[in-house]
């Protein structure tokens, strides 16, 4: 049986080495290869000003899409799982119509609603309410909003696992003691469905890091992350041992904080 199911996982292991690992393997040898052999693009990467405000850019910038992100999720599955009819249409809807538009076509969204001339600009300077636009792309406002919008549905699915799966007398018990709705959502709901945040928070994160299309478009160059700044070390600064360098920094990275994190929630994502 066991040599059957390899016969049959055989082919798809092949793809995925010949797909992920070589590659891996490749810019992990351009990395030290790179003018030269050793581990200056490594010293480089890890020392640069610029590479360094970038790294740290990046983590600022994922950490408030995260949180804004699976927030926003948690309020829209609740309405999912235990809204009323109509609302839980209107959240599939929010839910299911982002998955049908690229992300190159919400970036340009954003920007026709956000910029000096968009949408949103000239309505509040007609209305008498602003004299002269605000500054809402091409910073690090632009490049947030634009993820979030993203990354909300991916983080519902997880939510929504978890809210299923809490038991409905556990809250019944806790009603029946006289508890309020709000201490029974903290106290009591909201506790059982930390599994499912967990695996929101992993899943949005590891996702945010690698954002390339949202932060060049919204960001207008002037809110680099680390995805872009190996884009232009690649093509338009031809730097391959520095780019490699900083690839494998990042996927060690994201391998470090997902080996964290499934270590914390391994018992109750199962």
């Amino acid at each position: 049986m066991s040599l059957n199911r390899f016969a049959l996982l055989g082919p798809l292991l092949l793809f995925l080495g010949a797909t992920y690992l070589l590659p891996l393997i490749g810019i992990a040898r351009l990395s030290v290869t790179e003018p030269e052999f050793g581990l200056s693009q490594y010293r480089a990467a890890l020392t640069d000003p610029l590479v360094q405000s970038v790294f740290w850019r990046t983590l600022r910038i994922c950490v408030i899409v995260t949180a804004v992100s699976v927030a926003a999720a948690y309020v829209l599955t609740f309405l999912w799982v235990r809204g009323g009819r109509l609302a839980r249409t209107f959240a599939e809807l929010a839910i299911l119509i982002p998955f049908w538009i690229s992300v190159l076509t919400r970036a340009f969204g954003w920007l026709a609603l956000l910029s000096n001339r968009g949408v949103v600009n000239t309505w509040l300077q007609d209305l008498g309410l602003l004299s002269v636009p605000l500054a809402m792309v091409r910073n690090e406002f632009g490049v947030v909003v634009g993820m979030v919008h993203f990354l909300i549905p991916f983080a519902v699915f997880p939510l929504a696992t978890a809210m299923r799966s809490v038991d409905e007398r556990v809250l019944m018990a806790a009603q029946g003691m006289g508890a309020s709705r709000f201490r029974i959502f903290w106290q009591v709901y909201f506790p059982m469905t930390l599994p499912g945040v967990g695996g929101a928070v992993i899943l949005v994160f590891v996702f945010a890091l690698g954002f390339f299309v949202t932060p060049a478009l919204l960001g207008g160059g002037r809110s680099v992350m680390v995805a872009e700044l190996i884009y232009l070390r690649i093509f338009q600064i031809p730097d391959w041992g520095l780019a490699s360098a900083m690839s494998v920094i990042l996927m060690v990275a994201v391998g470090a904080l997902l080996w964290q994190m499934l270590r914390r929630f391994a018992g109750q994502l199962r």
